[in-house]
């Protein structure tokens, strides 16, 4: 789309789903408009890979519709289920202030929405501008069920970098022929690893590497000498990949919605939740360019994926059938390719990065290996060890409650969850060098439904350390109703005496990659009431119990307090 139709074609939207905010009853904030989006959950035939199947979707559409904004927007979806499905959507980088109950995790802040039902989501986007995205949370649906939300800057606020010619969502998945939603509970059931996607995706196109897949390509048609602004989404549910365009450099302007220092690169890596918007300016011969999305698998003896999605990067008065120059992704295993990305980033300007810090946490992040407990071992502890695989936090494997723990919290309903989440493990070891991997003796988890609580305004300091119990490896880790500055990481144990924090620019992320055998530390102030959950956003790892709940409490008046629930909130 070129910039003058999208600008047009955004006009249009903000005249026609729009009406000014002062008609509203709404205390948060003042300005900006409302726009309403429609989602039906339904199922559609989709023909990939030489297989017609039924996928869950929105509206029919895959990927599902784009939600289009302006920063300080409020928006309203309402969500109806015509599936047989439970359905949640999350709103991922969000940041839900004062809005918690519409965050979206399924049996965290809200039940599922059940088949025939429906519920209305209501949020701002609060001094929040660039490139988000909305996807299922609720078992492993958002494999189909995601799409991009772009939140333009205000009217007449400029991008800080040179206007693009145009501007393209790109938005990285996988894609599964088995029903995922049967999947999920079979990996589960077997005690085992979940097996590799059949494809990876480009905007739900595998591209010409797969079988029945020549003509299934994602195509952007470019201008010689333009510069093209791409927004990248990884809506991948259990891979982290990297993203490349043959013989064309791209620059990082944003990551996870914060506006970066231009950092131009051969390479990106991205995972499961992770956005980032970069520059490419069509300054090559005029030709047919591979733009590149392969695997970065940095465990040890996993399955994957390795055959690359193919999309094209099309100059116009290129030989429309001729064969694409291919893009040289690194190999998957590249952990300083993935580092290179992150070293790269930086705010755009100087922060206010939280000093004095009054509430530290350090949570380790890893895999467990659980005793097999069945009397058909071969069928369920097919684990590391004649085990059954498990994840968790601070040796916490996470338990989903049977209500919404927000609910729980709010009507104080009893026998949901507890607050003793440990702010640091039960036992310190050499965690990457020396992890217990004797399983089934040390490497259980222990099974809870446990949250930390935070007083309103706390100064949090959050230390993630990687295990290396089964194996090593980069989890990304999403925080919901946050952004945290990525202050430091390295690899090894972190040891407080020797760690290198940035405090003057780091990046202001809501999904960080923990590095493979290493630690990352954030920072953020606890200024948004509810619950909120943190978990590593690869699907298997969250099944499998890698998450925990921060609660953080309300403050004084009614601009710190959590909202009463809305009416329609959807049962148990």
């Amino acid at each position: 789309m070129s910039l003058m139709a999208n600008l047009l074609c955004f006009s249009v939207l903000f005249l026609t789903m729009s009406f000014s905010y002062c008609c509203m009853a709404h205390k948060w904030p003042a300005g900006g408009s409302t726009r309403f989006y429609d989602f039906k959950v339904q199922t559609m035939k989709v023909n990939k890979l030489c297989n017609t199947k039924e996928i869950v979707t929105i509206n029919k559409m895959f990927p599902g519709p784009i939600v289009y904004a302006q920063e300080d927007d409020r928006i309203i979806v309402k969500v109806t289920n015509e599936t047989p499905y439970n359905a949640t959507i999350h709103w991922h980088g969000v940041r839900q202030k004062l809005s918690c109950w519409f965050d979206g995790p399924s049996y965290i802040t809200q039940c599922p929405i059940q088949a025939g039902a429906s519920f209305t989501y209501e949020f701002t986007l609060v001094q929040q501008k660039g490139t988000f995205f909305w996807h299922a949370h609720v078992s492993w649906l958002r494999a189909t069920v995601y799409g991009a939300i772009v939140v333009y800057p205000k009217t007449e606020v400029p991008y800080p970098f040179e206007h693009p010619y145009e501007e393209h969502i790109v938005i990285l998945g996988e894609y599964w022929l088995r029903d995922v939603v049967q999947l999920e509970r079979e990996v589960l059931a077997s005690g085992g690893a979940a097996p590799p996607a059949d494809a990876f995706t480009i905007n739900s196109h595998p591209g010409p590497n797969y079988n029945c897949s020549r003509n299934d390509v994602y195509k952007i048609d470019v201008v010689p000498g333009k510069t093209y602004l791409l927004r990248l989404i990884n809506a991948g549910l259990n891979m982290e990949n990297f993203f490349a365009i043959a013989h064309h450099k791209l620059t990082i302007v944003e990551a996870d919605a914060e506006y970066t220092k231009p950092f131009t690169t051969d390479r990106v890596m991205l995972g499961p939740g992770q956005t980032m918007n970069v520059l490419v300016t069509a300054n090559q011969p005029i030709g047919k360019y591979s733009m590149a999305m392969g695997p970065y698998m940095s465990a040890q003896n996993i399955s994957f994926q390795n055959i690359s999605a193919i999309a094209y990067f099309q100059y116009s008065g290129a030989v429309p059938n001729s064969i694409s120059l291919p893009a040289k992704l690194p190999s998957f295993n590249d952990n300083l390719a993935a580092k290179t990305v992150m070293d790269g980033l930086r705010s755009l300007n100087p922060v206010n990065v939280p000093k004095e810090i009054d509430t530290e946490l350090f949570v380790t992040v890893g895999l467990n290996v659980n005793k097999c407990r069945s009397k058909t071992p071969r069928n369920n502890c097919r684990g590391m060890n004649n085990g059954t695989f498990a994840a968790s936090m601070n040796n916490i494997s996470f338990v989903m409650p049977t209500v919404s723990i927000l609910e729980a919290y709010y009507k104080k309903i009893g026998g949901q969850f507890t607050v003793d989440f440990p702010g640091a493990p039960l036992r310190f070891y050499d965690f990457v060098n020396g992890a217990p991997n004797n399983a089934p003796n040390n490497t259980q988890a222990i099974n809870g439904t446990r949250t930390k609580v935070l007083k309103f305004g706390s100064k949090v300091q959050l230390i993630f350390q990687d295990t290396s119990t089964v194996t090593t490896e980069n989890h990304p880790i999403h925080l919901h109703g946050y952004s945290f500055y990525v202050v430091g990481y390295g690899t090894g144990n972190y040891n407080p005496q020797t760690a290198n924090f940035n405090l003057i620019d780091p990046p202001y992320m809501n999904t960080i990659g923990v590095p493979v055998g290493g630690w990352a530390a954030i920072r953020f102030v606890a200024d948004n009431p509810g619950v909120w959950f943190m978990h590593c956003h690869l699907e298997i790892h969250q099944s499998w119990g890698l998450g925990a709940v921060l609660i953080v409490e309300n403050g004084e008046g009614e601009l710190e307090t959590l909202p009463h629930p809305p009416a329609d909130l959807p049962r148990c």
